[in-house]
């Protein structure tokens, strides 16, 4: 029986321009003209699409999008920046808010609106000041987006307790967070390697188990039991394997270093639970993460049209699941996510 899948993770290209004309001023001015310098978010220089070898496709518009979710088929997406990936290393923050402030207008009206419900997308939040963070939240829900991204990168950790105020008014509204990384070969951690290739690899995991390890143990999930919190696009199986070790922290040190987190952290992490995790499809023990920590905890991520996505190919390539984990894969851990409702 074939599944309607749900696409946990998609990503949509921003269009620079449409951008920079909600962006507040002074900055719509700054970043109206084509140069260098009025560059949105810092970059790193690097062509991901080597020319045109590893381009996947485009999705600039809704009926690119739309277009692409028949190649698989999947009934709807979640889509997140790209560009907007790279916003946690804007260092101005009244800049960094006004950006998010701009993408979020732009995806909720232009991009989402006219999709007739099948593409609905996270809203952007700064790290900086966690104020706006709170109050881009609550536009967010306004808007009619799925849930909201921190980006993680930059020198931020998710488990201080300045971004409280934004879990809080998630759980008030019953609103997902999502934690994303860019992948750039400017991420702490892989800024020192020489070529994209280790850059990449390490670039993503790291942003995503820094944020995990602050957030366990500073007492997030504890504080915010009912706030659904997922870590995205560094896959499933390094979930056990994290987990274990910190539990081996928290056994020998968590009374002194973590004394907000009231069990062992592997304990968080379980079936009907509220700490969620995208896959890749080339995970081979899957199905064994899945046994492990819940298969309602795990959701697929087409990662499209970024160039290391294998979308279509993804939604077909995954094997060696029970029918109940397809499912659960597929569709129904991305709908108990977002709270969607077929």
């Amino acid at each position: 029986m074939q599944v309607s899948a749900i696409d946990g993770d998609g990503h949509v290209m921003e269009n620079p321009k449409r951008l920079a004309e909600l962006l507040e001023e002074p900055y719509r001015e700054f970043r109206s003209t084509p140069m260098e310098s009025s560059a949105l978010v810092p970059l790193d220089g690097v062509d991901r699409n080597l020319g045109t070898r590893l381009l996947k496709g485009r999705a600039r518009t809704t009926q690119e999008w739309l277009d692409a979710l028949d190649l698989g088929p999947m009934a709807k997406s979640i889509l997140f920046p790209t560009l907007g990936l790279f916003s946690g290393f804007v260092k101005d923050p009244d800049y960094q808010a006004a950006l998010c402030r701009a993408y979020n207008t732009w995806v909720a009206g232009d991009i989402c609106e006219p999709s007739s419900g099948r593409l609905l997308a996270v809203g952007l939040l700064p790290t900086h000041h966690q104020d706006a963070a709170e109050a881009e939240l609550r536009r967010s829900k306004e808007l009619g987006l799925a849930g909201v991204m921190f980006p993680a990168d930059g020198t931020h950790l998710l488990g201080n307790e300045r971004f409280d105020g934004v879990y809080a008014a998630a759980a008030e509204l019953d609103f997902p967070v999502t934690v994303h990384a860019s992948g750039s070969s400017n991420a702490l951690g892989a800024e020192v390697f020489p070529k994209f290739i280790q850059a990449h690899s390490v670039a993503h995991p790291f942003g995503i188990l820094r944020h995990f390890t602050s957030m366990m143990f500073e007492g997030v999930f504890d504080k915010f039991p009912s706030v659904r919190f997922a870590f995205l696009e560094t896959g499933a199986t390094w979930v056990p394997w994290w987990l274990d070790r910190l539990d081996e922290e928290y056994e020998s040190r968590g009374a002194v270093d973590a004394p907000l987190v009231k069990n062992v952290p592997s304990s968080y992490v379980h079936a009907s639970g509220d700490i969620f995790f995208g896959c890749e499809s080339n995970e081979r023990m899957l199905s064994h993460v899945m046994d492990v920590i819940g298969a309602d905890t795990v959701m697929y991520a087409s990662d499209y049209p970024h160039w290391d996505c294998e979308y279509p190919q993804s939604l077909h390539r995954i094997q060696n699941l029970t029918g109940a984990q397809r499912q659960a894969l597929l569709h129904d851990t991305a709908a108990r996510f977002y709270g969607l409702v077929d």
